[in-house]
């Protein structure tokens, strides 16, 4: 995370680097830094150099960054986020700081509908998703490498990050690690409403 500077990917540069949610527009925000924090430290041993990974609700773009910087010049991972303003948002910073990541094909982001994950190019080492999926997100489970490995907020009301592991023969084991608050994993128009904007 020091490697990445943060505030390339928010609108407010001052406030970059609180340990706070910050607005990116389109109902949307970049998480707080201490939540990547855990999400990369619960996905480090599968985002090794060389390793494929998948950002679910890859929004800014600055944990997507964060990841390719993790598995090195061989390892490629792929962003999808269902709005394509952040989306474009999100290439235009990658490409203007990163150029090189986009260029290798070390970073790939699109847009999609992340509920689904990308099945085109899985199966995926790890997968993270950054908003709460409100049930067990089997079609995810289904892209993961064995190993592999899973990290979401699960839940509607209450919710917890959840971590699915996959082992060697395909077994999938859940633990949960903490409670929290996301936005819902949904769809474009939910998530630009006033509801959830």
């Amino acid at each position: 995370m020091r490697t990445v500077d943060r505030s390339h990917f928010t609108q407010s540069k001052h406030d970059a680097y609180n340990d706070s949610p910050q607005y990116i527009g389109f109902g949307a925000t970049i998480s707080a830094p201490h939540m990547h924090g855990y999400a990369l430290e619960n996905l480090h041993e599968y985002l090794q150099p060389g390793m494929r990974a998948l950002d679910v609700g890859s929004g800014s773009g600055y944990l997507t960054a964060c990841m390719a910087e993790m598995v090195g010049d061989n390892g490629r991972i792929v962003g999808v986020d269902h709005i394509p303003g952040l989306v474009e948002d999100s290439k235009r910073v990658l490409d203007r700081h990163y150029s090189e990541w986009m260029q290798s094909g070390r970073i790939k982001v699109l847009t999609g509908d992340g509920r689904k994950g990308y099945p085109d190019e899985a199966p995926y080492d790890s997968i993270h998703v950054g908003a709460a999926s409100s049930h067990v997100p089997a079609e995810l489970i289904a892209q993961l490498k064995s190993p592999g490995r899973l990290f979401v907020p699960v839940g509607s009301f209450s919710q917890n990050i959840v971590v699915y592991d996959k082992d060697c023969n395909g077994n999938v084991k859940e633990h949960e690690i903490m409670a929290v608050r996301y936005v819902p994993l949904t769809d474009p128009e939910k998530q630009c409403s006033e509801e959830f904007g």
